[in-house]
């Protein structure tokens, strides 16, 4: 070997042990009992109408939105993976998935979602995955990878935080079960936290915002959610954020996996919504 091919390989190593190092951070600060909100349950308060207690009946996107999050939550916590690139640097919604680590995080989505990561042969794509988990197959084999009732459990964590509350509510031909907010000041706090990421603490290098962060903004983005979040803002500010989204939806995301330190899980989920 000579001295450049060791050079190379030292550097791919440390890559690696820094990737490693940041995963088990991310791992134990979600996982600690202090237990942030998830990226499912940042962006189902988003789209929660507060005093109503439910999610928008006509935003498709939620749905499919979700289960994204929850590819990118599994990725965060350092539970899954991309196969390796080859050398002919297959596009990021084509590599396949695979299990990292498969302890069990401790929330009943993710859990569900690893298993059935961890068990499918041959493996699948982050592409195919967050459609097989969202039920958009017509292929029975493929139907059995559907997670149910998500909004559903994902509200139950929700209440259990003290966060929303649980009521029946009753819409004339049928009743439903509403989940109105308990503590505005998550939500309140959530909502400033992705303005002021676009506003007053943007960068032109995102690679500055946090990477949960800017996680959460292109997820809410493919949750149809962003606007929610960008509501209370006046004219000026809000072209001013919607620019400021566009810029970051327009990387290349295929460049930016090699180049940035945010999981290539991350830029496969986002590769996917903005096909």
């Amino acid at each position: 070997m000579n001295y450049n091919e060791g050079l190379v390989q030292r550097k791919h190593a440390v890559t690696q042990e820094n990737e490693d190092a940041e995963d088990a951070a991310d791992s134990d600060s979600s996982d600690s009992p202090e237990n942030k909100l998830t990226l499912m349950e940042e962006i189902f308060l988003l789209g929660l109408k507060d005093k109503d207690g439910y999610t928008s009946f006509w935003n498709d996107s939620l749905s499919v939105g979700l289960r994204g999050c929850i590819i990118a939550e599994l990725s965060f916590r350092g539970r899954i993976q991309l196969e390796p690139a080859s050398m002919r640097r297959r596009a990021l919604t084509s590599r396949k998935l695979a299990v990292k680590n498969d302890t069990p995080t401790g929330d009943v989505l993710l859990d569900e979602t690893l298993k059935l990561i961890k068990v499918t042969d041959p493996p699948e794509s982050v592409r195919n995955w967050i459609k097989y988990l969202n039920g958009d197959t017509w292929n029975p084999l493929k139907i059995v990878y559907q997670l149910k009732n998500v909004r559903e459990r994902i509200a139950k964590n929700l209440v259990e935080k003290g966060i929303v509350t649980t009521e029946k509510k009753n819409f004339f031909i049928f009743d439903m079960t509403t989940h109105p907010l308990t503590d505005d000041n998550i939500k309140s706090k959530l909502t400033k936290k992705i303005q002021e990421a676009v506003l007053d603490k943007w960068t032109n290098n995102y690679q500055r915002i946090d990477k949960r962060l800017l996680a959460l903004i292109y997820l809410a983005h493919a949750s149809d959610v962003l606007e929610d979040a960008f509501s209370s803002l006046n004219d000026e500010d809000y072209d001013l954020a919607m620019k400021r989204v566009g810029e970051l939806l327009s990387l290349d995301f295929q460049v930016e996996s090699v180049n940035s330190n945010i999981p290539e899980v991350l830029w496969s989920v986002i590769a996917t919504f903005n096909k």
